[in-house]
This record gives C-alpha cells, structure tokens and sequence, in this order.
C-alpha cells in the first residue's frame, strides 16, 4: 500500500500543479509515470489492468454515443484513408531525411522500417481526443462526430494490420459474433427492468468486458473493438446517454492509469529526446492535412481546424505498432521508449494548442479565403431565427423544458438550436422549432437571420465549457440581449454571473422549484375539489 500512496500523491500533485497553470491535468499524470518512473518506485502491475480497463470502458462509452453512419460519410471514411496514405508516404520521407542527415536511431533503418515507423505516426489518440471532446462538451458537435468517426476507422484499421501481422486468423468462432446482435434484443429488456442505480452501471461493466472484450479476445480479436461494438449495439436503448453520464466517472479515473503508465515505458537519453522532438516536429503537418482535406470536403474552415487540431497528436495504437515491430525484429526495443516520448510530448503539445480556446480558431479561419455558402455541407449552412423572441441553445432535457414553459406558460415565441441531426427530427415532429446548428462556432451566430426581436438567449447546454463557449460568441457576434445560463455547480453559477451572464440558475434548485410549484399547484385543485377555501397564494 506504501507504494500505491507514492504513485497517488506524486499523481495528484502534478495533476493539480498542471491545472494550476491553466493545463489538463492529464499532462500532470504522463509528467507523473516519468518522474516515478525516474525515481525507481517498483511498479504496481495492476496499474496496467486499470489503464486496460479506462480504455475498454472508453469505447464502450464511445459505442453508446455513436452514430454507426457517421463511418459511412466521404468526409470520414475518405479523409481517413486518404490522410494515412500521405502520412505514411510523407512521414517516411521525413524520417528517411533525418536518417540522411545522421539522426542516430534512424541511420542505417531500412525503407520497410520507416515505413512502419510511419505508419505508427499516423494514428491519432482516441482516449486523449474524446478526453478533450467531453471536456469542452462537445462530442456531438459536427467537428467532434467527424473526429471521432475518423478514430473509429483508425481503430478498424488497427485491428485489420494487427490480424494481418499476428502470422494467424481469428478464430472460426469468430463469425458466431454476429449473433450479438439477436442477443442484444434480450439484453436491452433487461436493462430496462436495473432501475437507475449501481446496478445499470454494472450492467455496463459487464457488457464492455464479458461480450464485449473477453469474448472478442477470445475468438483472436481485439478487445476494445469487442467494446465498442457493443456499446453500438446498446445504443438504441432510451437510456443508452444515461449509462455513458453513469460510466463516465468511473472511466475518468481509470484512464488516469492509463496516462500514467506511458510515463513508466522507460526514461529518454538525449538521442531518444532528439527524435522524439522530430516527430513532434512532424505534427502541424499532420493537423495541416486533415484540415485540407476536410475542407476538401465542403466543410468550414472552422470545423475543419477544430478537428485537424484535435488529431494532432500520436496514438496508444502507435506504440502496439512499435511493439509488433519489435516482436517481427524490425526494430530495435529502444523504439518502444522513444514511441512513448513522442506519444507523451504530442499529448501535451495538443493539449497547449486545443486549450487556447474557439476564438483563436475562429480568428484563423477568418483569414481564410471565403468559402461558397450554398456548396458547403448541410449542416454548414446558415440557420433562421425569424421573429422569435427567445433562442434557447441545447434542447435535451433542460433545454426541452424551458423551452416548453417559454412557449405555453408565457407565449413567447422561441426557436431552438441543437446540434444533434436525430433530436431535431423528433422534436419537429412534435411540432418544435429547432434548428440545426453549432452554438460554440462564432460564424454560426454572425450568419444565423434573426430580426431585432431576438431578445433573450438561453444557454442550455449540459457542459459548462460549451456554454461558455457559446457566451464568448454571442458577445462577439454583437448579441446585446439578456443571457440566461444553466449550471450543475455553484461555482460555475458564480462565475456566469461574474462574466456578465444576466440570469444563472443551479439545474437542480431549479428542480426543487418546480417541485414546490407543483405540490403548491396540486394542492390548490385538491382543496379547490373539496370545497375549501384555497389558502395558498396563486402564482
């Protein structure tokens, strides 16, 4: 236990030195598995088993939350593709001139080498990109469900290569795997009897690692795709979103293992330090391409540098490339450190960048040339407002409700912006209006038609961070009107209120006020049947 207490205050203490200075704490934690890893602190090997366990209930957490078509949209599958074909040819040349030039662990490596080297490169972190994503609450923003989309043709290719140079096929059994689909539908009822509580959460956990990882590992798959796949396969269930809120602590604080024992891989010397620069070096190459190739396909230059920007970074699926290249004896095992720096110093590099906020991003793409409204696509395009009063942003529940009481307690007329394609078509069928749109992309509200009647903006959005976002763009975008916020902590109730924020409401007093309106409410009708007098004061 003495050994655990050393890694959880040396954990802890980074983790809180690097949100101190305004960084994710998650570069506190890689900055943690060096500096034990530099003392000598014998390991603890179930620390692997916790970081294997973050990582599974991540994709099981991502399958819930993903739209399997998003994989089958040009902007993914293409850009996918197309991206690892010029990082491998690109990278390799890069590599092949720094072995040129005397860079001493790339001299004398065969072209297969570099080309594997490369080839590692390519892939971006699915566990650091989704940390960020969640963070800033926007995983279902159109750049965040492209990114994503694009992790999770990463992931299959990784599965793919890793089949391909294991020397076997998966098991004959494997293809029994399509009845978890049939067996899902069995699944799902029984979901529906757990109730809310501890018990859907271990429902979870069970499904992520009993059909869903032992059971691909078992057949000669990968587990995290075991994972994710079942997580896609549960999503449909109506209380898919509540699981993955359930999960997401539980997730969080197992992937803190995760960082930390890329730290503990082994410590760099100087030649080790000098190439790991040089892939970090390689890194705005690999952001520059994603956002050419996004924008390739029509999508705005905002959108697309927010989710080049997001992938600029190397991959966990980098290192097990490394690893295979060590089993097969094209590379030297020295490579499996120098890949854990390089994965460590992209994570931190992408953190600075991604930290800098929308507003920088929104600054670069206005230097951009001027795209075509009408070819860019669908979700790109401008929204209308029209004569409404109120604009609430975000319609999940909260949202949802507002709205409601807005409309039919105070007859005002309110539209609501949502980015989330499949809640807007069910809200217009029930008669809302909704339209489609990114609330934190500042183009949004200078291009959103609105008259003058647009009064009041209500900022709805179950992240803190997104909301925020989404109030430093309407004050750029010239908004003068009152500004209502939602928020889950009285700290961020402060901090509303102290950035202008006209109205900030605690959700959950919020809860307890509708709760005594409605007890006051049914009590008047109560008496009211009874024939006695009504004692409590009308609204």
């Amino acid at each position: 236990m003495t050994v655990v207490a050393i890694y959880l205050v040396i954990t802890f203490g980074l983790g809180g030195l690097a949100l101190a200075v305004r960084l994710p704490p998650l570069v506190g934690f890689l900055a943690a598995g060096f500096v034990i890893n530099a003392l000598d602190v014998a390991e603890v090997p179930q620390l692997d088993v916790l970081a294997d366990l973050g990582v599974t209930l991540l994709l099981f957490a991502i399958g819930l939350k993903l739209d399997v078509r998003i994989l089958l949209r040009r902007e993914v599958w293409l850009t996918t593709s197309v991206h690892m074909l010029i990082s491998v040819v690109l990278g390799g040349a890069a590599l092949w001139l720094a072995a040129v030039a005397g860079v001493a662990m790339l001299v004398g490596q065969s072209m297969q080498t570099i080309a594997l080297l490369a080839f590692a490169l390519s892939f971006s972190s699915t566990v650091f990109v989704v940390k960020v994503l969640e963070e800033r609450g926007e995983s279902h923003a159109l750049y965040g469900r492209v990114a994503i989309g694009i992790l999770v043709m990463q992931d299959i290719i990784a599965v793919v290569f890793l089949t391909a140079t294991s020397g076997h096929l998966p098991s004959p059994w494997a293809l029994a795997l399509v009845g978890l689909w049939p067996l899902t539908r069995i699944l799902r009822k029984v979901w529906s009897r757990l109730g809310h509580g501890e018990m859907q959460s271990l429902f979870g956990i069970v499904m992520a690692l009993v059909p869903g990882y032992a059971l691909f590992t078992a057949v000669g798959l990968k587990g995290d795709l075991g994972a994710l796949i079942m997580g896609v396969l549960l999503a449909s269930h109506p209380a898919s979103s509540e699981l993955a809120r359930s999960l997401f602590h539980i997730k969080e604080l197992l992937l803190v293992g995760f960082f930390v024992s890329i730290g503990l891989t082994g410590l760099p010397d100087l030649p080790t330090i000098a190439v790991a620069v040089l892939m970090v070096l390689l890194l705005p190459f690999k952001a520059g391409w994603y956002i050419t190739l996004l924008t390739m396909m029509k999508l705005r230059h905002r959108t697309a540098i927010l989710a080049g920007l997001s992938l600029m970074n190397y991959s966990e699926f980098g290192l097990i490339v490394v690893s295979v290249g060590v089993s097969v004896g094209l590379l030297a095992e020295a490579w499996l450190v120098e890949m854990s720096i390089a994965v460590a110093l992209s994570f931190v590099v992408s953190a600075l960048v991604n930290g800098r906020g929308h507003l920088m991003v929104e600054k670069i793409a206005a230097r951009l040339p001027a795209q075509d409204e009408d070819t860019l696509h669908p979700e790109e395009r401008s929204g209308d407002a029209g004569d409404a009063e109120v604009v609430v942003i975000g319609m999940g529940r909260v949202g949802y409700a507002a709205y409601q009481r807005l409309t039919e307690h105070y007859g005002l007329r309110v539209v609501g912006v949502d980015y989330d394609g499949p809640r807007i078509g069910r809200l217009d069928e029930q008669g809302l209006r909704v339209i489609e749109g990114d609330a934190t992309d500042l183009h949004f509200w200078m291009q959103l038609q609105r008259s003058d009647s647009v009064r009041m903006a209500v900022l709805a959005m179950p992240r803190h961070g997104a909301n925020v976002t989404a109030l430093e763009c309407l004050r750029e975008s010239g908004f003068g009107g009152t500004v209502a916020a939602v928020a889950r902590y009285d700290d961020e109730v402060a901090w509303a209120k102290e950035h202008g924020v006209d109205i900030a409401f605690n959700v959950y007093a919020g809860a307890g006020l509708e709760l005594a309106d409605q007890v006051a409410g049914g009590e008047r009708e109560r008496q009211s049947g009874d024939g006695r007098p009504d004692e409590v004061r009308p609204e």
